[in-house]
């Protein structure tokens, strides 16, 4: 499973990632490669997966990117089994439980690894994206993809904000910042900031 599973690492860090579900979710794994603690982003779908690369890699805790249903789907099971799950409290009614509240700009340590929060308002009121400091990573959610923002258009989103949380908080990253988001494939930074008039102007 772990080795299949290998995304992305260098000497200090390791990227897991499995797609899970009916609408193809990442499911993503951080582990610190120095003392082998790890966390899980998105407990999506297929719990019976999540918790094999759970056990595998070690995972402390579960984080999630917001509270649409596809991304939430293995939290009551990952509960079960005995790991915390951590959410928004703007998002937090959108699941079945939760452990404790994710706050904006706030540090999560995963062994030797610093994961910094990024509130990201938008797509959902409670999307939150996570930066590994000292590292070119970036795990975007359903806030930024290749090609433009997340959808607005369900219940609680909101175009301008999101184009807001983008262009202030995530835009501004360096460039080489590798963006792995919670569908489909990975961009850069680079690839994306020069569009960012293109989809206010196309309003999607």
């Amino acid at each position: 499973m772990t080795s299949s599973t290998l995304h992305w690492s260098d000497t200090d860090a390791e990227i897991h990632k499995i797609v899970v579900g009916p609408v193809d979710n990442n499911v993503f794994v951080l582990r610190c490669r120095h003392t082998g603690d790890a966390i899980l982003l998105d407990a999506a779908n297929e719990h019976e997966r999540l918790l094999d690369l759970c056990r595998g890699l070690n995972v402390r805790t579960v984080l999630e990117t917001h509270g649409h249903w596809d991304h939430i789907g293995a939290v009551t099971e990952v509960r079960d089994a005995g790991y915390e799950v951590g959410v928004t409290a703007a998002d937090a009614h959108m699941l079945p439980s939760y452990d404790y509240l994710l706050e904006d700009d706030a540090v999560i340590s995963v062994g030797n690894l610093r994961l910094r929060t990024i509130a990201t308002p938008g797509h959902t009121p409670g999307s939150i994206c996570f930066l590994v400091e000292n590292k070119p990573i970036l795990f975007s959610g359903d806030t930024l993809f290749p090609g433009g923002p997340g959808a607005t258009g369900f219940e609680g989103g909101n175009f301008d904000h999101i184009i807001e949380s983008i262009d202030r908080k995530l835009l501004i990253l360096p460039a080489d910042t590798l963006v792995l988001p919670g569908h489909g494939d990975d961009t850069t930074i680079a690839n994306e900031r020069p569009h960012l008039d293109e989809w206010v102007a196309r309003g999607w």
